[in-house]
């Protein structure tokens, strides 16, 4: 992990609290252009906005689409607090976004969720979900950021 990654990691785990802060998932993601620069965030939305589909990589992948274009897109970089699940990993590939950042990964976040019913966690990284595409879409993760795990503190109930 570079003191870049770190950074806007820190800063996708931040989007992340505030996700929590408004009542939704913890989940953040933030991207970043080719030049360093923040030019997006977005927040999980499933609960506010009643959005099944409302999770943060793919509100950004949403919103970033419709602000720079998809000639755009394979030159950035996504930060998450958390592994992008299949779905938002079908999204960032549908997108072109070249890289993909993450801090906690599925695995950990299966370990700390349980059978939370918010929460049905699939068991498929990332990773795989890439490796079946025509186009490449580099991965680095998962890094052990404290933060990272600590966002999810309290907020899952892990039913029996």
């Amino acid at each position: 992990m570079t003191d870049t990654d770190l950074h806007w990691l820190n800063r996708a785990i931040d989007v992340a609290a505030s996700s929590r802060d408004h009542g939704n998932h913890p989940f953040g993601a933030v991207l970043v252009d080719a030049d360093g620069n923040e030019v997006a965030t977005a927040e999980n939305s499933v609960v506010t906005d009643g959005d099944l589909i409302g999770h943060a990589e793919t509100n950004l992948v949403r919103l970033a689409g419709q602000k720079f274009g998809a000639d755009a897109l394979p030159s950035m970089t996504l930060y998450t607090s958390t592994e992008p699940c299949a779905m938002c990993s079908g999204a960032v590939y549908w997108s072109g976004i070249g890289t993909v950042v993450f801090a906690l990964s599925e695995a950990e976040l299966a370990d700390m969720t349980g059978a939370d019913p918010e929460n049905p966690t699939m068991a498929l990284p990332c990773r795989e979900v890439f490796a079946h595409g025509q186009r490449p879409t580099q991965v680095r993760g998962p890094f052990p950021i404290d933060a990272a795990r600590a966002v999810h503190d309290g907020f899952w109930n892990k039913p029996e």
